[in-house]
Formats: structure tokens, sequence, C-alpha cells
């Protein structure tokens, strides 16, 4: 993906994208992880359980400090073309 130059690079784990617009995605990416970590952590796999309730937290943490006012401003820019 190219970046036009007049626009800021895409961070590492920036989910502050159009993608997620929909409650629905934001939910089900932040809560997957959760339940994915609680199977984890019922079969004993204690590390694993700890990587997926980090990613799950993680991503939550991230939708909750995200400006999704901003985010579906610029997407309806990036639609009628102005960027």
């Amino acid at each position: 993906m190219k970046v036009p130059p007049d626009r800021p690079k895409p961070k590492f784990f920036d989910l502050a994208v159009p993608f997620f617009l929909p409650m629905w995605r934001r939910v089900l990416t932040g809560v997957v992880p959760l339940i994915w970590a609680m199977v984890e952590l019922a079969n004993g796999e204690a590390f694993w359980a700890l990587i997926f309730c980090a990613l799950g937290v993680t991503a939550i943490w991230k939708f909750y400090t995200a400006d999704w006012a901003a985010v579906a401003a610029q997407a309806e820019e990036d639609a009628r073309g102005g960027g």
C-alpha cells in the first residue's frame, strides 16, 4: 500500500481504520481473542492464554481511544476522491 506524501504512514497496530467503523467488527475483534484466551487457559496453556489476552485487551483499548468521528470523516473524504 503506497501512502500519499501528504498523509502519515500507518502505524503497526493501528486499528482506527474504516474497516472497523461498524461496532460489531470492533466487538468481535476484542472479544474473540479473550474467549480464545479462556480456551487456552482451560487447556493448561498459560503462555498462549497470556498472549491472546494481551491481544484482546490491546485491541479493546485501541478501539476505546480511537476518534471514530475522524475516521468516518476521512473515509467519507476518501470515498469522494478527496484524498
